[in-house]
């Protein structure tokens, strides 16, 4: 519903004003001018603030000029450039940190639109803070603005205040050749001296009044369209829009990835490994009918053997991709056939009181099994442990599954030497879940890894 004065094709921003014939009749030419004055104050205000970043690139120029006219002192100005680019990676964002605010809330003044920061939230601490604002793009964007601001706070105070000092002379001037008889007013084209002179002159001051509106408002439109590309971003609706999106993505192929899995392992499961015993039985029959310890029933039995060989390995490969046991009776039963497999000695403890989701089943099965592996091949443990445990849901929040490997080795795991670590992190980290490692020198290796037992949950937007 709109007022008897509002009309609901009413432009809401300046640049759509600029285009309609009843511009002077409303605010917009009166914001403009208000937007382009306050940039001249805040260019003022914004250049006693920087100058601890505008000193050094003052005194390149000067360096810059002098090397020019004289001997170039290559190495002075590579002195003073490091300087300048030093300070401006040092106290530019705290000049333009602020500074960005300010100018997300003038923005106000010249249209409705989202004036999102586009910061991220900052880690706790001075340190956490620092190191967010120094790293992030937003932060220099505002830097970028910052040494922007006062060329065009120049522009707009050259042009604006020559038009309106230009309005004023014109429309004061018959009152200042009347008062001072010997006063004259020179407009560069011409030159009053008298105020019957001044008069014909008086009647252009609100053409020029109504060319100063305009010219302000385009000047403020413009420097909007560039406060708003570097200084606003995408709004919070839109991040969360976009992180559902990918969210949805994210569980699709997860859930995708787990059936793939399932049906490659049930088709060598019940196909190809099928095949093979039909086989093996098959040449154990041909052995009745030959003479045992001929050339022929040796063949047999090596055929026989290696098809055995094949046999297990299918097994365990067949196991590796998705274990039957986890699927029929459900983790604990699949930890402790692992624990029965390693070489070391493993000891289980699950208490997880029912069955959980197959993608965290799988993936804590997964990791406890990398993780033995690993206890295998890259230390000298001579015990190991696995606890898991599930904590209770809370209100709005699912289960907690809680999954520990400790072993009792040497120590010094580091991710970075390719020990399956980083893997590891990655596909708990796409569950939804986290995992911590602590391997001090001399031991002990434990693996933390916590994985919500809901769907597979959001990344949360930071």
């Amino acid at each position: 519903m709109t007022t008897p004065t509002e009309s609901p094709h009413a432009p809401d921003t300046l640049f759509r004003a600029l285009g309609t014939r009843r511009f002077l009749l409303t605010s917009w030419p009166w914001r403009g001018l208000a937007y382009s004055g306050g940039t001249v104050l805040v260019a003022f205000v914004l250049f006693f603030a920087a100058s601890p970043v505008l000193a050094p690139w003052a005194a390149l120029v000067v360096t810059w000029t002098e090397g020019a006219e004289e001997s170039a002192d290559y190495v002075g100005i590579v002195l003073v450039l490091v300087l300048s680019l030093t300070f401006t990676f040092l106290f530019g964002p705290l000049v333009a940190i602020p500074l960005g605010a300010l100018e997300r809330w003038r923005l106000g003044l010249l249209g409705e639109g989202p004036r999102e920061s586009g910061h991220r939230v900052p880690d706790p601490g001075l340190w956490g803070w620092a190191r967010t604002r120094y790293t992030e793009a937003a932060t220099w964007r505002e830097v970028v603005y910052a040494g922007l601001m006062l060329p065009l706070a120049g522009v707009a105070a050259m042009v604006g205040g020559f038009l309106a000092l230009l309005v004023l002379l014109l429309a004061l001037g018959p009152l200042l050749l009347e008062d001072s008889p010997d006063s004259v007013i020179s407009l560069g084209f011409v030159t009053l001296t008298s105020s019957a002179e001044a008069v014909p002159y008086t009647l252009l001051s609100p053409l020029l009044l109504v060319a100063l509106l305009y010219v302000c408002a385009a000047l403020a439109g413009l420097h909007s369209l560039l406060a708003r590309t570097l200084l606003v971003g995408p709004p919070k609706g839109v991040l969360h829009a976009e992180l559902n999106q990918v969210t949805e993505s994210r569980a699709r192929l997860v859930n995708a990835f787990e059936y793939e899995r399932r049906r490659i392992e049930r088709d060598l499961h019940d196909g190809a490994q099928q095949r093979l015993v039909a086989l093996s039985m098959d040449l154990g029959m041909a052995r009745l009918d030959l003479e045992e310890g001929s050339e022929a029933d040796r063949r047999v039995v090596a055929a026989q053997t290696k098809a055995d060989e094949l046999i297990t390995e299918l097994r365990e490969l067949v196991r590796g991709i998705h274990p039957r046991v986890l699927t029929d009776r459900g983790l604990p039963a699949a930890l402790e056939e692992l624990a029965d497999r390693c070489p070391v000695p493993v000891t289980v403890h699950a208490r997880l009181g029912g069955r959980l989701p197959a993608h965290v089943e799988g993936t804590a099965y997964f990791v406890v099994a990398e993780a033995l592996t690993n206890v295998c091949k890259h230390t000298e443990a001579n015990a190991a442990t696995v606890h898991a445990d599930t904590s209770p849901a809370a209100a709005g929040r699912p289960g907690t599954l809680l999954v520990e490997v400790t072993d009792y080795g040497a120590g010094g795991a580091d991710p970075a030497r390719g020990s399956g670590l980083t893997g590891l992190e990655d596909r708990v980290a796409v569950m939804g879940g986290t995992m911590e490692l602590s391997s001090p020198e001399g031991g002990p290796t434990r693996i933390r890894v916590e994985l919500p037992c809901g769907p597979v949950p959001p990344t949360p937007l930071t």
